[in-house]
């Protein structure tokens, strides 16, 4: 797994949200809950939600700098969690999505301890797939490891953010 995640922003299949630079150093503790609001055209579908520290476009490189980093922008991955959406409602009773009918996807990412500095942006970042990380997802309800390569098939994912559909990314700030 990559620390620097400034390559998967610019993918057309990953959405991006980040805070305005920091006016204050912001420490996150605790649990980090992602709660997204989605639809998809297939019957299965994972997601994956990143908490990410944007580091200032003037930040310098550290000195040596053997891997010849730079850090300029800088996107590190804090917290980074994905989940099978047939399992939103049990693990138990896995269950499929009905084509382009918006679903709740409620799950936890590993607790955190991390101060984003002064200066610093926070960013989320939702896609849906961490291939090779984690094995590829066919968008359908099947036994993923029994799945052929005919098996897979292309699916639009939508992630919601309206007056009733409000995905959200919870964490708690140490005050």
């Amino acid at each position: 797994m990559l620390d620097d995640q400034r390559f998967a922003g610019r993918r057309p299949d990953v959405k991006v949200y980040q805070t305005d630079t920091l006016k204050e150093d912001i420490t996150l503790t605790g649990p980090v809950i992602a709660d997204l609001f989605s639809s998809t055209t297939g019957t299965d579908a994972d997601y994956v939600v990143k908490l990410i520290d944007v580091f200032p476009d003037n930040y310098p490189d550290p000195k040596p700098n053997p891997k010849n980093v730079t850090m300029a922008g800088y996107e590190m991955l804090v917290r980074g969690e994905v989940f099978r959406g047939k399992f939103r409602n049990s693990f138990e009773k896995p269950e499929p999505f009905v084509p382009g009918k918006v679903a709740e996807i409620k799950y936890n990412l590993p607790d955190v301890a991390h101060t984003f500095k002064k200066g610093h942006r926070i960013m989320i970042q939702v896609q849906n797939s961490w291939f090779p990380l984690v094995d590829r997802n066919p968008q359908k309800f099947e036994d993923i490891n029994q799945a052929k390569d005919a098996d897979f098939q292309k699916a639009t994912i939508r992630i919601y953010h309206d007056a009733r559909d409000k995905s959200s990314v919870k964490v708690t700030v140490l005050e």
